[in-house]
C-alpha cells in the first residue's frame, strides 16, 4: 500500500513539474503552435528554477532541436527533456553562501561593496569574461544608481532563487 502511494506522490509531481514547463513554454509560443524561438530557451528554462551555464544549455538546445534546425524548439521534444532536468534537480542555482564567499575575494578589505570599476574590471578581465550585453544588465540590476557601487550582498539577495 505504502509503494501505491508513494508511486501516486510521485506521478503527481511529474505532472505538477510538466505543467509548469507548459506554463513557462506557452509565455513564449506567440504563434500558439506549440514551439518557441531557439532563443527564448534559455530564458525559459531560467524561469524554471535551474541556471544552466552557457556550454549546458548549449548541449540542452542541441537535444531538444530538430534534425535539421528551423531556429524553433518543438512543445513536444522539449517537455521530456526540461522535466527530467527538474525531477533530476540538475543546473541548480549556487547557494547564497557561496556567492557571498565569491564577492568576499574580489573585496578583501571587507567594505561589503565594490565599485562599478571593479566590477566591470573582474567581470571582462577574469576568468569566463562577460559579453559587452551581459555586462550592461549586471549593471542595471546591480549598481546603485546613486551610488555608482553594489552592495553585493543585497545584490545577492536579490538574485537568489526560493527553493519553496
Amino acid at each position: 500500500m505504502a509503494d501505491e502511494k508513494e508511486k501516486e506522490s510521485a506521478e503527481l509531481a511529474v505532472a505538477d513539474l510538466q505543467r509548469k514547463v507548459r506554463e513557462a513554454f506557452e509565455v513564449f509560443d506567440h504563434e500558439l503552435n506549440n514551439t518557441v524561438d531557439v532563443r527564448e530557451i534559455g530564458t525559459i528554462i531560467r524561469s524554471l528554477g535551474c541556471c544552466p551555464n552557457e556550454g549546458e544549455l548549449h548541449d540542452l538546445i542541441a537535444e531538444v532541436e530538430e534534425e535539421e534546425p528551423t531556429g524553433y524548439i518543438r512543445f513536444e521534444k522539449f517537455l521530456p527533456v526540461m522535466t527530467n532536468i527538474l525531477v533530476e534537480k540538475r543546473y541548480r542555482p549556487i547557494p547564497e553562501e557561496i556567492l557571498l564567499q565569491a564577492f568576499e575575494v574580489l573585496d578583501p578589505t571587507k567594505r561589503g561593496f565594490l565599485s562599478k570599476e571593479e566590477l566591470i574590471k573582474y567581470m571582462t578581465e577574469e576568468g569566463e569574461p562577460f559579453s559587452q550585453e551581459e555586462m550592461e544588465e549586471m549593471l542595471s540590476a546591480a549598481i546603485g544608481p546613486e551610488s555608482n557601487f553594489i552592495h553585493y550582498r543585497d545584490y545577492i539577495t536579490m538574485m537568489v532563487i526560493d527553493e519553496n
